[in-house]
């Protein structure tokens, strides 16, 4: 089966997409302790690579603006979310009733700049969502983002707060359906939790069931109420490969964009599915993985790309390039460029890594069942679910900080056919990134008010229950400023994982 990316299709799949890329030159410090393997330094060992290939130039690239409070709180509870913001390492043994009960302190540990990483990862996805509501851009990427475990009131599996919750409320003041797809080695529980009981979001995750964190997302489990049939779990087993991941996800990927017609997609990109993985026990490669991307970026839908686990790092950066070129539209050569990480991607120095010779216990006949049982699911849904004609909140105002003038980041690819005032020569390397200006708070019409409080009383009663359903709601746009944080490089032995 052909799962390349380096040669991407001539026909409408093929042609040159708008990306809007979010990095904040800052998230590579973050550090949550000796032994983690949680690493935000692979999302600058990423942004590396892309620099050095030159795909930076054909994006507009963005530092997202920290989300505050109040769109974090959005989906999480007050409580909780005061506890991040005030929560530091010299006073966690202050509050260790706290920490039990927001289940913070070994999977998810206090670290110096927490909340401000928090912030920092939401504000990206949450910005991301806002470019896509705008027809800005076609794809929107946030490598940062992707915390799919984080629940309303605790955090859980190395996630503090759920920024993809978070863009994909953005998402629903413009589309009556979002799709959510998780490629992720484990189950995308925070964010099915999160729309259980909606047919506005359907949430579709491929993952490792059976021993394995966070224990949930049986094929069984298919939503609740006007929800149900909206939850799609497809447990996998050790070693999976390309081929049979694809023959998964293909025939399933493509009868939901089929039956439920979603305006946005958001596509979780974790890439602890990787083989090699420290956690992981999946055997694809860079190219299947990113297979997943070209499949979802050929059905041209408004695209949000997220990053998610990964924690053999230089696999992570490799993956992350790749998929970012994927959604270009632009072949990477397999020839790693000199950069500043060059050493970690010894001794072959390549883009690309052979999948291993380890077992492939999905069966033929279990890959069959799996596929049958979902479609058959997928075949109760006889149309996309008609929505309540209410009145939408109105845009979020979107001024851009006046920097174009002198900042040779925010531009667009010459290919593109998106308007830009003026032209300007492309430099080979990316100098700063484009702060994305704040932007101004909006009040919504009283009826509109009253539905965004309806929702927001609803949405503190999911809890650890599945949620309520989702309706339209505002959220305001993030505009605090991020605060610097440093910190040393993390070691890299193995840290148990439930």
């Amino acid at each position: 089966m052909d799962t390349g990316g380096n040669s991407l299709p001539s026909g409408a799949d093929g042609v040159k997409r708008k990306v809007s890329y979010f990095y904040d030159p800052e998230v590579g410090n973050y550090y949550y302790g000796q032994g983690h393997p949680m690493k935000p330094h692979r999302i600058r060992m990423t942004h590396a690579l892309l620099a050095h290939y030159g795909l930076l130039q054909n994006m507009q690239v963005f530092k997202p603006c920290p989300a505050r409070d109040r769109d974090l709180c959005r989906f999480h509870a007050d409580d909780y979310v005061n506890f991040l913001r005030s929560i530091t390492p010299e006073t966690q043994q202050d509050q260790l009733r706290q920490l039990k009960r927001f289940n913070v302190g070994e999977d998810c540990p206090v670290f110096d700049g927490l909340y401000s990483f928090c912030q920092t990862y939401a504000g990206g996805s949450v910005g991301g969502a806002v470019k896509l509501n705008h027809g800005l851009c076609d794809i929107a990427i946030n490598w940062a983002g992707g915390l799919h475990h984080a629940k309303k009131c605790e955090a859980s599996g190395f996630c503090y707060v759920n920024d993809i919750v978070l863009a994909i409320l953005e998402l629903l003041k413009m589309h009556q359906r979002v799709l959510y797809v998780d490629i992720d080695i484990h189950h995308g529980d925070g964010v099915e939790e999160a729309f259980y009981t909606s047919d506005r979001v359907m949430t579709v995750s491929f993952h490792k069931f059976g021993d394995y964190f966070p224990g949930t997302g049986d094929i069984r489990d298919i939503g609740y109420s006007k929800g149900k049939y909206y939850s799609l779990n497809v447990p996998l087993d050790d070693g999976i490969d390309d081929e049979s991941y694809h023959y998964l996800f293909k025939p399933i990927m493509g009868k939901v964009m089929e039956v439920f017609k979603p305006g946005a997609v958001v596509l979780q990109c974790g890439a602890d599915s990787l083989s090699g993985d420290r956690l992981g026990c999946f055997n694809l490669s860079i190219k299947g993985h990113a297979e997943c991307v070209k499949f979802m970026r050929s059905f041209n839908v408004p695209l949000l790309l997220l990053g998610g686990g990964g924690y053999t790092i230089r696999n992570v950066a490799r993956c992350w390039c790749y998929e970012t070129g994927v959604a270009l539209g632009t072949e990477v050569d397999d020839q790693l460029p000199q950069h500043e990480y060059y050493e970690y991607f010894g001794p072959d120095y390549n883009l690309h890594v052979a999948p291993s010779n380890m077992e492939n216990k999905n069966s033929r006949q279990l890959l069959e069942d799996i596929r049958n049982n979902l479609l058959e699911n997928l075949s109760k849904l006889q149309h996309a679910p008609s929505v309540q004609f209410q009145e939408r909140p109105p845009d979020t105002d979107l001024h851009e900080a006046d920097e174009d003038q002198d900042d040779a980041d925010e531009r667009w690819d010459p290919d593109s056919d998106m308007e830009v005032d003026e032209k300007r020569p492309l430099p080979t390397r990316v100098k700063r990134e484009a702060v994305e200006s704040e932007r101004k708070d909006w009040e919504a019409p009283k009826g509109v008010a009253e539905q965004a409080r309806g929702f927001d009383i609803a949405t503190h009663d999911i809890a650890s229950t599945k949620s309520v359903d989702v309706g339209p709601m505002a959220i305001d746009e993030p505009a605090a400023k991020v605060e610097l944080e440093t910190s040393n490089k993390a070691s890299d032995p193995m840290y148990p994982k439930p």
